[in-house]
């Protein structure tokens, strides 16, 4: 379905699976603030972190109040695919985590980009914040996949460890005009590139969880998106209708 033929209702949908995504990632870069391994990376994730909350507030704005939808919706409403929602892990962790979403943001953002639907605009900006962070995860990928054998070794538990989150980015979404298998071999190739360079293998085994892909996109999240979204909400809150 074409941007100029969906329904308000997919829309909306293809608004808040975008949004969520940004949002969340957002929040669980922004919780190594003070935790980063050296004061450079501290800076690097924090203004990742800025960049998606930036497209989030764009991307929520098209669909309501900013505010509302970020902070006063329950964990059911949430489109975010779950490998945004996944812990920070130890630092390995979150740039495998990083790798998978920004190859795939770049690549989406990059398409609708190209077209002149109603995410053209922000995609045009966003491509260029997505070209930045896919840069970061790959840099950050060859140092530890060439790096010392723990280093390996942790970078490897990692990427095999979020694999099964990654089949989810790629199932179609209402009101999203994006050719999600053309989408899908684009993201493979470039990250073979980059693991290759890297002295990395992709992962084996299956692409999805314990649920079927698109979970997170039908409002089903992981045990520890609770806890996330109490964090993220938990102001909000705590002082309805105030103003700073």
């Amino acid at each position: 379905m074409s941007a100029e033929t969906a329904t308000p209702a997919a829309a909306t949908a293809a608004v808040l699976a975008l949004a969520d995504d940004a949002l969340i990632l957002s929040h669980r870069l922004g919780e190594w603030a003070g935790h980063a391994p050296v004061l450079e990376e501290e800076v690097a994730l924090a203004n990742i972190a800025l960049d998606l909350l930036g497209q989030a507030r764009v991307l929520l704005s098209m669909a309501g109040d900013e505010d509302e939808l970020a902070f006063l919706r329950e964990e059911r409403a949430f489109r975010n695919v779950q490998l945004v929602e996944q812990p920070n892990g130890d630092f390995a962790h979150t740039i495998a985590r990083q790798l998978y979403f920004s190859l795939y943001q770049h690549e989406l953002y990059a398409e609708l980009a190209s077209g002149d639907g109603p995410f053209a605009p922000l995609a045009a900006k966003a491509v260029k914040e997505t070209a930045y962070h896919r840069d970061h995860a790959e840099q950050w990928t060859l140092r530890l996949g060439d790096g010392t054998e723990e280093s390996r070794r942790r970078m490897r538990t990692a990427l095999d460890a979020l694999w099964k989150y990654t089949g989810e980015m790629f199932r179609p979404v209402e009101g999203l005009d994006v050719d999600a298998a053309a989408l899908e071999a684009r993201w493979l190739a470039a990250l073979g590139d980059v693991l290759e360079r890297a002295g990395l293998a992709l992962p084996e085994g299956p692409r999805t969880g314990a649920w079927a892909a698109g979970a997170g996109r039908e409002g089903l999240h992981t045990e520890p998106f609770g806890r996330l979204l109490a964090e993220m909400q938990h102001l909000h809150r705590s002082h309805p209708g105030a103003s700073w």
